[in-house]
């Protein structure tokens, strides 16, 4: 009879644990398959006169959950613009959201009013912006400005609020908290102002952290210690990360997929490791190239011939044309699409990757 019980007892602790498996294994699907931000076919476009000129032109892209996602292009690309749509903060005139849906957690927020945008503005969406002493206010001490961020979402006592503000800055790794929280932003040197930044960023646990240029005008060191910073506040609260830049360099640091955007259009997006590897795109291929080396000793670094367009001058054709050398007949007529090339979810908008008289293989964009 002791052995029968002995049996039953394995039984359930057999079945207990299948049990856990599968749920466990759910739970992981869940996770992976349903984004936590996703941009469908977005369209951003200024008033210039009478027309509306796109800024952005029909974009679309998935963020996972505790993802750290690149966007890189040059300046004019629609890098920035695409941010400010995410965080509802497009200025209505001249801009408008034309069509498109940027759905977080599975809600449509491109239709909701500004009452309920300042619910989920700094609190589940939150940006670091490009430059901290503009974004700072010169007039307030850090520890004002800090607990403005965390009274406003949150229902904190003064006393409580002054705590997390410490606590904040510990985080992000500003010795003598305590002191920091009584100075005034020209007090604090760049890379202590951006740690202040990415701590009032921090300040309610945003579920997506969107940091545009967070390395901008900082010195080597300094872009290094704020890199390791997002990058390990990411693993310890499993923020999903947008960064915003135009160093590949920086991307290849932190990021695990990147998005190449050029003239308001994304051109090609992956795994960074692959992109980085292998670029498909005329595009990302020159933007590698532009990247010193200092393995080799060159007389003269690398630039793309021309300057990105202005918003609404190309109408017809591939709009990186007129700078690639390897544009042909078709490029400046007709409007490349984004080519799904590969299972892994790797895009390319590239004529040179459509199919040629019914063959099954892309054509390779040559050096």
């Amino acid at each position: 009879m002791c052995h029968n019980s002995l049996n039953i007892y394995y039984i359930i602790i057999f079945l207990v644990l299948v049990n856990l498996i599968k749920t466990n294994e759910q739970v992981g699907v869940n996770v992976s398959s349903e984004p936590i931000l996703r941009i469908n076919d977005l369209k951003v476009s200024f008033q210039s006169g009478k027309k509306f000129l796109p800024a952005v032109d029909g974009i679309s892209f998935e963020l996972k959950e505790g993802e750290i996602l690149g966007i890189v292009g040059e300046s004019g690309s629609g890098k920035s613009v695409t941010s400010l749509a995410t965080m509802g903060l497009i200025p209505s005139p001249p801009g408008k959201i034309e069509k498109g849906e940027i759905v977080f957690e599975g809600n449509d927020l491109t239709n909701i009013s500004e009452k309920e945008w300042r619910k989920i503005r700094g609190n589940q969406i939150s940006m670091i912006f490009q430059e901290p002493m503009t974004s700072l206010n010169p007039l307030f001490s850090i520890g004002n400005q800090l607990m403005e961020a965390i009274r406003l979402h949150t229902s904190l006592t003064k006393k409580q609020a002054q705590m997390r503000c410490i606590e904040l800055l510990k985080l992000v790794g500003i010795p003598r908290a305590e002191g920091i929280l009584k100075d005034h932003p020209h007090q604090l040197s760049g890379g202590m102002r951006q740690r202040v930044m990415i701590a009032m960023a921090m300040a309610c646990n945003p579920k997506v952290l969107i940091a545009d240029e967070p390395t901008t005008a900082l010195d080597v060191t300094i872009q290094a210690q704020i890199l390791a910073l997002m990058k390990d506040l990411n693993k310890k609260t499993n923020t999903s990360i947008i960064l915003i830049t135009h160093d590949l360099g920086v991307v290849a640091e932190i990021c695990e997929r990147v998005i190449v955007m050029y003239a308001g259009q994304i051109v090609e997006q992956g795994d960074v490791r692959k992109i980085l590897k292998d670029p498909q795109h005329p595009y990302t291929k020159g933007l590698l190239k532009s990247v010193p080396d200092l393995r080799g000793k060159k007389e003269r670094l690398y630039s793309i011939p021309g300057a990105v367009p202005t918003p609404g001058t190309i109408d017809k054709g591939c709009r990186f044309a007129a700078r690639c050398a390897e544009a042909f007949g078709q490029c400046k007529v007709e409007t490349p699409t984004l080519i799904s090339q590969e299972k892994d979810g790797h895009e390319v908008r590239c004529f040179l990757h459509t199919l040629k008289e019914g063959s099954d293989q892309h054509v390779r964009v040559t050096s």
